[in-house]
């Protein structure tokens, strides 16, 4: 399994999309088609947490007057599943790793995995 959790009109996601040889991955749309139970429970089991998955960007956070800092895990979860603004993307996922987030760490580590040097 290689999946590819992305947002179309986010044009970071794109940018980071355009780097990489995809034609054996899933992409998959979030807004059109939004994560399942089963696909999130997937990467919880590689990231060890759903507060990792969660983005802190995501306008939902203001709208709905939420405080970051006392949500739990549960909490997380919840809202994942929610909205799909809340998932940090892009998220590339295989059967052993997860790579989430457009931070440079990230997207250096995808760079490692997919054999691309600068």
């Amino acid at each position: 399994m290689k999946k590819v959790f992305y947002l179309k009109t986010c044009d970071t996601c794109q940018k980071i999309l355009k780097q990489f040889d995809l034609k054996d991955w899933q992409l998959r749309e979030i807004k059109t088609e939004p994560i399942t139970k089963e696909e999130l429970e997937g990467m919880f089991k590689i990231s060890k947490t759903y507060e990792a998955l969660f983005s802190r960007r995501s306008t939902q956070i203001k709208s709905r007057g939420i405080d970051v800092k006392t949500l739990q895990e549960k909490d997380f979860r919840e809202l994942l599943l929610d909205h799909y603004t809340f998932l940090k993307r892009p998220v590339f996922l295989t059967d052993q790793e997860i790579f989430i987030g457009n931070d440079k760490k990230n997207v250096e580590a995808l760079k490692n995995f997919f054999g691309i040097s600068e």
